[in-house]
């Protein structure tokens, strides 16, 4: 709790990710992606309730285990690869409203695939949301300039090359491009009145905290091994 809110994390998880079979089960540096979640929880006691959105019960036990209640299963229609973020959110703060007999006022989003994260650049993300007043505010990196839009190509069918945006061909040095930004996946907040009112997770006015810290998104097999060496390496604590 932080100035009287209520605050509920919810950590999203279903079991039929494509990319990676069970991707939240996975194992980095001897812990689960839904265990490393719940460590981070622990660290935080501003936050009341945490909870895990998930149609798998193998998920559902290892999140119980790992200190964050499953006190439901997400339904059929919000377990396919299409559904929004939004949807989610908003069927597990209504349910838990239910469960719990009371109203939160911010919700916090915890997606599993940020294994490095810390309870500090989830608390940071929290208090820049009830001290600036914003709708919402999500972490984000600055995106390195080999993966600036103004530097991405299109290829045609018929492998035809072009600029992905014609702006990019004015661009001589990296030093002439205004820096960019990408999620990455660390913390969301949201207001309730974000999420049930405006329907959305970027709101009417939605702020940036920035990391400068490095950190890695697991999607694919070579996420993980990437994550395996930077703990093995020290790069980062397991």
């Amino acid at each position: 709790m932080i100035n009287d809110s209520q605050i509920l994390a919810v950590v999203p998880a279903r079991g039929g990710s494509k990319g990676i079979p069970m991707k939240n089960l996975r194992m980095i540096g001897g812990r689960s992606l839904i265990a490393r979640v719940g460590d981070v929880l622990h660290s935080l006691p501003q936050i009341d309730t945490g909870v895990v959105s998930t149609d798998h019960e193998d998920i559902a036990k290892e999140a119980e285990v790992s200190g964050i209640q499953a006190p439901f299963r997400r339904p059929d229609s919000l377990s396919g690869d299409r559904v929004g973020d939004l949807e989610v959110l908003s069927h597990a703060l209504e349910t838990m409203e239910i469960i719990e007999n009371r109203v939160f006022d911010i919700i916090v989003m915890l997606q599993p695939t940020s294994p490095f994260r810390t309870g500090k650049q989830v608390a940071d993300c929290i208090e820049m949301l009830v001290n600036g007043g914003w709708d919402a505010v999500w972490t984000v990196s600055m995106t390195d300039t080999k993966a600036h839009p103004l530097k991405q190509l299109n290829v045609s069918n018929n492998q035809v090359l072009q600029l992905y945006d014609s702006s990019g061909a004015r661009i001589v040095a990296r030093q002439e491009l205004n820096p960019v930004y990408h999620r990455n996946g660390i913390a969301y907040a949201f207001t309730r009145e974000c999420i049930i009112n405006q329907k959305k997770i970027m709101g009417k006015r939605t702020g940036a905290l920035v990391v400068e810290e490095p950190c890695v998104n697991i999607d694919t097999e070579w996420d993980i091994d990437y994550a395996e060496y930077l703990i093995e390496s020290g790069k980062m604590d397991a």
